[in-house]
């Protein structure tokens, strides 16, 4: 689907935000310079009559991207959760994206059901409600299990969702190429590869069994997590389109002044969103990357209830190291440790000055410790970070944008909760426990361990890898064994090595 025709979909987006009168909006709470408002009102005005209505009695930014589609009410979902980057009054706005979309009629819902399943409505359940949340991709029903009268949610996929998402994705990959050419510096960023990963995340999303997997994984990982809940599935009663969950019983995260009145403590509940997160990022490598504000609950007894398990993330040990002593450095100051972590992982280009680094890193970091949180504007610091990595040449690490992207919802809902909390604080425990455990001489002698039980299972199979190998080299009129052309040679030699390392290191 992806071509120039996509240049229409692009046009339009303009005009709808202009026709809307959301395009200053969105501006203002971004505070572009007076120069990029007049050019992109001038681009826009011209096509204004071709811009979508969307209704009229909804905020402007909020019309515009109803109107827009799927893929826009994703975005719009994440900067409702940045009152600090986008301002109270559309923060507050757009929070009607996260759960209070408009539903489709309950009786296709029923078709849908029943058509996946093989089962009629009437079967499964011997009570079925009329929508009582309805997103971006589904909506969903309260229900009783005929069976066992177990109080549970059923999610079904809005119809033709998935045709609706590629278009607007292919319209994106569009507005990337065009990126691309027009801005050789933004190449750095890798526009497309961005793209890429959120159509995977995206079209992972549409598929509710791969999210009934999620839900059943992200529960056993954290069935001892204190404070914290997560329904599981009912398989006999999941598909395709259609899932079943646990009912969460709960009072929405987004209501304040329920969760005051419920007497629960609003500084607690923010500081777990975070060291929870945190604790699943680099204890386990399996997050939730959508935690905003309407898939998170409050129960009775304080507990954190998550829901929604469409998007999920996961990162490897490698990599949960890096972002673990990268935190780490920022937590303890050590800025000089951050930059060598970057240049060890090859986040920034060898060539660049280690120092000048740490020195550009200070001045990210400084602001954040020993002052009250409301007083920190993150947009401006993320402009300064993004300044940053370009004089650096950093590229953009499509591995961990989903936990970038979290990371930052996941900071917002804890400052809806508590405008002072200051994230450093609540991350230290949990970051100084991790690297404890999993950076120094007792992680390398487990890494060691691992290495040899993965090459013990090959055991078997060198001598023959070997001798075929050793046939292969040999030459008359060289070395029977060409010491720099022979992997397998090196290999087993290195296999001693490690086993010695290893019971070496058990003696001490």
């Amino acid at each position: 689907m992806r071509g120039p025709h996509n240049i229409w979909r692009l046009i339009r987006t303009g005009a709808t935000l202009e026709r809307t009168g959301a395009m200053n909006v969105v501006l203002a709470a971004f505070n572009a310079p007076p120069r990029l408002r007049l050019v992109a009102r001038i681009l826009a005005w011209p096509f204004k009559w071709l811009g979508l209505k969307g209704d009229p009695a909804l905020p402007p930014a909020t019309r515009a991207l109803t109107a827009l589609g799927p893929a826009y009410i994703k975005f719009g979902q994440i900067l409702s959760t940045r009152p600090d980057v986008v301002g109270d009054e559309l923060a507050e706005q757009l929070k009607y994206l996260q759960d209070k979309l408009p539903p489709f009629p309950n009786s296709i819902a029923k078709q849908m059901i029943e058509a996946e399943l093989g089962l009629a409505v009437d079967q499964a359940f011997c009570e079925f409600s009329e929508p009582v949340a309805a997103a971006s991709i589904a909506q969903v029903h309260r229900a009783k299990l005929a069976d066992t009268g177990e109080d549970v949610a059923v999610k079904v996929l809005r119809p033709n969702i998935e045709r609706a998402f590629r278009t607007d994705i292919d319209a994106f990959y569009l507005a990337a190429r065009m990126i691309e050419l027009l801005s050789p510096a933004s190449r750095r960023l890798r526009p497309m590869d961005v793209i890429a990963h959120f159509e995977g995340v995206v079209l992972g999303e549409l598929d509710l069994r791969l999210e009934s997997s999620a839900a059943s994984e992200f529960a056993a990982n954290t069935a001892g997590d204190e404070g914290f809940q997560v329904p599981k599935p009912v398989w006999y009663l999941s598909g395709r389109s259609v899932m079943t969950l646990g009912w969460a019983e709960g009072l929405s995260m987004a209501d304040n002044a329920a969760i005051d009145a419920a007497g629960h403590d609003r500084r607690i509940l923010g500081a777990r969103v975070l060291h929870l997160f945190l604790s699943h990022a680099l204890r386990d490598g399996y997050f939730h990357a959508d935690m905003h504000q309407g898939n998170l609950k409050v129960a009775a007894n304080g507990d954190i209830i998550a829901y929604d398990f469409g998007i999920m993330g996961r990162i490897d040990e490698y990599t949960r190291r890096v972002y673990a002593e990268i935190l780490y450095g920022f937590i303890r100051k050590d800025y000089r440790r951050v930059a060598e972590v970057h240049f060890e992982a090859g986040y920034v280009p060898a060539d660049r000055d280690i120092d000048e680094f740490a020195r550009a890193l200070r001045a990210v970091g400084e602001p954040i410790f020993g002052m009250d949180a409301s007083r920190i504007s993150m947009a401006r610091l993320l402009a300064y970070l993004f300044e940053v990595t370009e004089r650096f040449g950093m590229e953009t690490r499509t591995e961990l944008i989903l936990l970038q992207r979290t990371m930052v919802v996941v900071e917002g809902v804890a400052r809806s909760l508590d405008p002072h909390i200051n994230i450093w604080q609540v991350a230290r425990p949990v970051v100084e426990g991790y690297i404890a455990a999993n950076v120094g001489p007792k992680a390398i002698l487990r890494d060691l361990g691992r290495t040899l039980r993965v090459l013990s299972r090959f055991g078997p199979k060198l001598p023959r890898l070997a001798e075929a190998q050793l046939i292969r080299q040999a030459e008359p009129a060289r070395p029977l064994i060409p010491r720099d052309r022979n992997p397998v040679v090196w290999m087993l030699a290195g296999a001693g090595l490690l086993a010695a390392g290893v019971w070496i290191g058990t003696l001490l």
